[in-house]
């Protein structure tokens, strides 16, 4: 299957009709983001077959010129989000990479889908899409890639991501999973957890290409 195909299934088994309205009449009257035709770019980017690894967000950035459709990442020109700065604190730590730009679009393309539970946002409030019916669409993506895929590293980063482990099968996954990286939990055991070696160590062990975390910015 491809993400089109299992997009097709979920519809078919869901009504989004009433989320289809909502978010109609909220781009036309509000600020919404990330841009319409940003909301499915982690699919874009990182196509069913190539999933090694998930990283599992929340909603999206609600300041202008930050969300962009790939979980924890932004437009390239945005001020880095404080998650992020932390990110990639444990990243340098973890394997001496020294990233400079905001956007992960070069870990898409290696194989992390990087997913949030809700695909939009209103500007300036969080979780504002929350219950629209986002949660019953991306819930679906994460069992199908459970069930279609074998050997996918999911990093679940604070109790919200945590809380998915139930869709997953972890007898055929792998599951590295801390505290959030935000900075109200990161020096409660995000930082020093190593989550980019581990998921490297277990994909090479898998027979898999790892990940190239660094990308342009070693």
């Amino acid at each position: 299957m491809d993400w089109q195909q299992i997009f097709h299934k979920i519809k078919s088994e869901h009504d989004f009709s009433e989320m289809e309205s909502f978010l109609e009449e909220a781009y036309k009257s509000k600020t919404i983001y990330p841009d319409r035709e940003n909301i499915y770019q982690a699919f874009d980017l990182t196509p069913l077959e190539s999933v090694k690894v998930v990283i599992l967000g929340q909603d999206p950035y609600h300041g202008p010129n930050q969300a962009h459709g790939l979980a924890f990442s932004v437009q390239p020109d945005a001020k880095f989000p404080p998650s992020l700065r932390n990110i990639y604190k444990e990243l340098e730590d973890d394997i001496g990479c020294k990233r400079t730009t905001p956007h992960l679009q070069d870990w898409a393309k290696e194989g992390v889908l990087l997913l949030n539970t809700v695909l939009t946002v209103e500007a300036h409030q969080a979780h504002s899409h929350k219950n629209i019916g986002w949660e019953i669409f991306t819930d679906e993506i994460i069992k199908h890639v459970s069930s279609e895929l074998e050997d996918v590293v999911f990093i679940l980063w604070g109790k919200p991501a945590q809380s998915k482990i139930k869709l997953i099968d972890t007898e055929r996954h792998h599951i590295i999973q801390s505290v959030h990286p935000s900075p109200l939990s990161a020096y409660r055991g995000f930082f020093g957890s190593k989550p980019f070696s581990k998921t490297n160590e277990y994909l090479i062990a898998s027979g898999k290409e790892p990940i190239n975390w660094c990308g342009g910015d070693i």
